[in-house]
């Protein structure tokens, strides 16, 4: 298992259908690069980057338009010098051409693939859905077409999974020849329907994660996820924070802003004796090069 002393932190700065209108999260290229770049000021390397809609003004909508991926990536390398892109790929369904021709556009250095499906759940207080049920399909053969994309275009897939049995399949994928060691997996523990935000879960879930992976977890939830990420930090994983996973720092308050979040996580990882990498210390780390 990947034990770097130096840690990378990665901001995940906006999120898929959060709504601007009622949550202060960055949309326009302008608003991206000022808010990637009070994260990076404050430790983060990696820029997580859901693209929104951009015609409409309201931006509650995720868009797949490669001009508006464009724009908003440039927008953020300008403001952050050397900073990772990671770009989103998420998406519901077969037709894969909308993330495809935004990974063509941008080329970032890694982009989030999704390694297994899951039945996207929540329910109310009041016993009724949240949403409407959603199975948030990822087969294998969609896995493939992801990352023939990924490797033609030279960028590093970081496996997202949302439970045990697609940790695990994440090594398969190895041993069938799709990916190639060291991978990149990030544990999201917080979503209803998956792997619950608990901290004790971690070293249980380590013992799934190949010995040299490099990994993360991804908190979804309000201040309990900042104890997974203080056992991560112990642990020797890398980190992540940011607008689209939670809203609120450890003592409850809301946080005002992505800056806020990492200067919280680089506290978090000083505190267990781990030393922030410069985003030129993570590209040698992940393997992307200068």
């Amino acid at each position: 298992m990947s034990n770097d002393r130096k840690v990378i932190i990665t901001c995940a700065l906006n999120g898929v259908l959060t709504d601007p209108k009622l949550f202060s999260i960055p949309v326009t290229p302008e608003e991206m690069a000022q808010s990637a770049r009070q994260a990076f000021d404050a430790g983060a390397s990696i820029m997580h980057v859901h693209i929104r809609n951009q015609e409409d003004g309201l931006g509650h909508l995720p868009s797949w338009e490669p001009q508006d991926a464009q724009a908003v990536c440039q927008a953020i390398r300008e403001a952050c010098p050397g900073v990772i892109i990671n770009l989103t790929t998420g998406v519901i369904g077969e037709d894969i051409s909308g993330p495809v021709s935004c990974l063509e556009a941008v080329k970032p250095e890694m982009a989030a693939m999704n390694a297994g499906s899951l039945n996207y759940l929540k329910v109310r207080s009041n016993g009724q859905w949240a949403w409407p049920p959603i199975l948030f399909d990822n087969p294998v053969e969609k896995v493939e077409k992801f990352l023939s994309v990924m490797k033609k275009h030279q960028i590093v897939p970081e496996c997202e999974c949302f439970d045990v049995g697609i940790i695990r399949s994440v090594d398969l994928f190895r041993q069938a020849g799709l990916l190639e060691a060291p991978v990149h997996i990030s544990l999201i523990m917080g979503v209803a329907s998956g792997m619950p935000a608990k901290a004790h879960w971690l070293p249980l879930l380590l013992e799934e994660v190949p010995q040299d992976a490099h990994w993360q977890v991804i908190g979804i939830g309000r201040q309990e996820v900042w104890e997974l990420h203080k056992k991560a930090a112990e642990l020797g994983g890398h980190l992540r924070t940011g607008l689209e996973d939670t809203f609120y720092l450890p003592n409850g308050e809301k946080a005002t802003s992505n800056g806020q979040l990492i200067e919280t996580m680089a506290k978090i990882a000083r505190e267990a004796g781990r030393e922030v990498a410069s985003p030129e210390e993570a590209r040698v780390m992940l393997g992307l090069g200068a």
